[in-house]
């Protein structure tokens, strides 16, 4: 799937956008110029602009900083108030754009070909790190986390579940994958919603 710029020949309304949007699903959450917060749900999006499901919506051009999933930090201005969310430009230099439009395309054929989550979801470091873990067979423990992301968590425990075995955190159901040195790392069946993941990992 490309992502070239649009000939000038476009009418007016297509020429403001210069790159061709992709869909995508990605999760994020973003910061208004009063400072406010909220978990966002991106539809779509070009190395230029994306369009945002959002709870709080500011005005037209007002800066806005977001956070997404497999992109990381953008800024822009909102350009247009839509049902539930908004439009905004994506302010970046010709090589973040070139990195963007390539990392748009992965997330697209991913999609398409239905290849295995990545990795570079933003890892955070939960406010109450102390959670419950149970076993495959009912053992409950508790563990400390060292950090965690929307796909999974990396824990800190004397004992080391199997590899591959599957566990509780919180009441999270994730896959032991790896060893640490001080502990494991864990991957979530499914993927966790930004607002509720804590919540939901530390939850007894």
């Amino acid at each position: 799937m490309a992502l070239a710029h649009k000939k000038s020949s476009l009418p007016v309304s297509e020429e403001r956008r210069r790159f061709q949007r992709v869909k995508v699903h990605l999760l994020g959450r973003y910061m208004l110029p009063d400072r406010r917060e909220f978990p966002c749900q991106i539809i779509n999006m070009s190395p230029g602009g994306l369009a945002l499901l959002a709870p709080g919506i500011g005005n037209v051009g007002d800066r806005v900083i977001a956070y997404l999933d497999h992109i990381g930090r953008v800024e822009g201005k909102i350009t247009r108030i839509l049902d539930n969310g908004f439009a905004m430009t994506v302010g970046a230099t010709a090589r973040k754009r070139d990195k963007l439009a390539a990392q748009l395309t992965w997330l697209a054929n991913r999609d398409i070909l239905n290849l295995p989550e990545d990795r570079r979801h933003d890892r955070i470091i939960p406010r109450n790190p102390i959670a419950m873990l149970t076993l495959e067979d009912g053992t409950k423990m508790t563990c400390r986390i060292i950090d965690m992301s929307l796909s999974g968590a990396a824990i800190a425990a004397e004992n080391r579940p199997p590899l591959k075995s599957l566990v509780l955190l919180g009441k999270v159901q994730s896959r032991v994958v790896r060893n640490l040195e001080d502990g494991f790392a864990i991957e979530f069946i499914h993927a966790q919603l930004a607002e509720t993941l804590e919540d939901s990992v530390t939850a007894r």
